[in-house]
């Protein structure tokens, strides 16, 4: 409810006028609006001024007087136009009224009765608050975000935007590129069988010298193996990237020292086993031989530290 339509509330409200549809809206009104609460306090201040004035009723003669003189008044004046004569009219008409206490009493109950009447048929085509309404989201969908909220002012209405994933299926050779970056995207997947699943076919393609070439930017097919060597808990992606890494090793720096790092820190014995194999043909590198020299005396698993000293041993010879 606006001010403006507040204060005129305020007045019918004060002498128990107001419909009751209108009274709950003016009563919220009130507690958020203070200036219409002055505006109510204002009122109520103004009737306990008024009681302690004499009331001066005009007498019959003057009443009479009153009025015969406007009359004479009005006849002396030309004739004007029509909203002049309108005008004349009404303070005539007023005139009468007044010395017709019973007329005006009627006319003013009239007045009153309609426009309660009205106010009332105002009221009710007004439009009323439907019910909240959401557009139907396939079951298959997934909410991902919600983007916006927008409230229609003055109403219960509100509008949620949001993006939604709907699932899909693609089927290609491993060979495309859609197929590839899928199951890339998939070695960061949550499940276990999925990344299992994911890092085996991309460890094939690497196998098979199949777009695994390394990249400045570490991405591709490489990359994710090496991600997935380094960062994945399960120890059975682990070794699967392991695999697929195992023809670049000898050419590619960081291949060999994320599979020394490997041998070096992976909890899993298994992954430690199948990097000491994977780093036989480059045991002859200086840092390789550092790595199998700690591990062959710290290494926790003691064929672990045998293989090593093994490994180690070939290379001091070939040396």
């Amino acid at each position: 409810m606006k001010c403006e339509m507040a204060r005129d509330n305020v007045i019918l409200a004060y002498y128990g006028e107001l419909p009751d549809e209108l009274a709950s809206t003016l009563e919220q009104h009130l507690m958020t609006c203070e200036e219409c609460r002055a505006e109510l306090s204002a009122l109520e201040g103004i009737e306990p001024q008024l009681a302690t004035l004499p009331v001066a009723e005009p007498t019959p003669n003057l009443l009479a007087q009153s009025r015969m003189r406007l009359d004479d008044a009005l006849d002396a004046i030309p004739p004007h136009g029509f909203f002049t004569r309108l005008r004349a009219n009404f303070f005539l008409w007023v005139g009468h009224l007044r010395s017709a206490p019973a007329l005006a009493t009627l006319l003013i109950g009239v007045g009153f009765i309609g426009g309660n009447f009205l106010n009332r048929y105002e009221v009710a085509k007004q439009p009323q608050p439907q019910p909240a309404s959401t557009s139907s989201v396939p079951a298959q969908s997934v909410v991902a975000s919600v983007t916006g909220i927008d409230r229609t002012p003055d109403s219960e209405m509100v509008q949620v935007h949001y993006n939604r994933i709907v699932p899909e299926t693609i089927e290609g050779s491993l060979d495309s590129k859609e197929i590839r970056d899928l199951l890339m995207k998939a070695t960061t997947s949550p499940t276990d069988g999925i990344r299992a699943n994911s890092v085996q076919l991309l460890a094939s393609e690497c196998k098979a010298g199949h777009e695994c070439a390394a990249r400045d930017d570490g991405k591709g097919v490489r990359g994710a193996l090496l991600v997935s060597l380094r960062y994945d808990k399960d120890p059975g992606v682990r070794l699967k990237a392991l695999e697929g890494l195992e023809s670049y090793i000898g050419q590619d720096r960081r291949v060999r020292d994320a599979v020394l790092e490997s041998l070096a820190h992976d909890p899993d014995a298994q992954v430690r086993m199948a990097a000491v194999s994977l780093l036989t043909p480059v045991q002859h590198d200086s840092s390789v031989r550092q790595v199998l020299r700690t591990v062959s005396t710290q290494d926790e698993n003691p064929y672990i530290r045998t293989v090593s000293y093994n490994t180690l041993q070939g290379s001091d010879s070939i040396q």
